[in-house]
């Protein structure tokens, strides 16, 4: 049985395709607020989160130690991103949350592509 990676659309804001994620906030006229990126940022690593298990529990040949590891990976990334949320630079907010962006897309397209090669 075969299981696709999932695809999921958050709010207009966030995208999961095949292998990319991509995280823009262009579409928004005004910046979010903080309670909804912690939203998006718990909703994503939840999927990613949920891929992992999937893949472990119902997809033959899968390594089991290594989808175990990698769903550790991914609640470090979401408490590390969540904590970087709460704790947002007092000078250049701009960009801090440019870096922030650039950061968590870099991540998620790791761990995406580690979900990848698990099979």
């Amino acid at each position: 049985m075969f299981f696709p990676i999932l695809f999921a659309r958050i709010k207009e804001s966030a995208y999961l395709y095949r292998k990319y994620f991509y995280y823009s906030p262009l579409n928004v006229k005004i910046m979010a607020s903080r309670r909804e990126l912690k939203k998006n940022v718990n909703y994503i690593a939840g999927e990613l989160f949920t891929e992992c298990l999937i893949n472990s529990m119902f997809i033959p040949g899968t390594d089991k130690v290594k989808a175990d590891e990698l769903m550790a990976e991914v609640l470090k990334m979401q408490d590390e991103f969540v904590t970087r949320i709460s704790h947002t630079e007092p000078g250049n907010v701009k960009g801090f949350y440019k870096k922030f962006r650039a950061d968590f897309n870099a991540k998620v397209n790791e761990i995406i592509e580690a979900i990848g090669k698990l099979n």
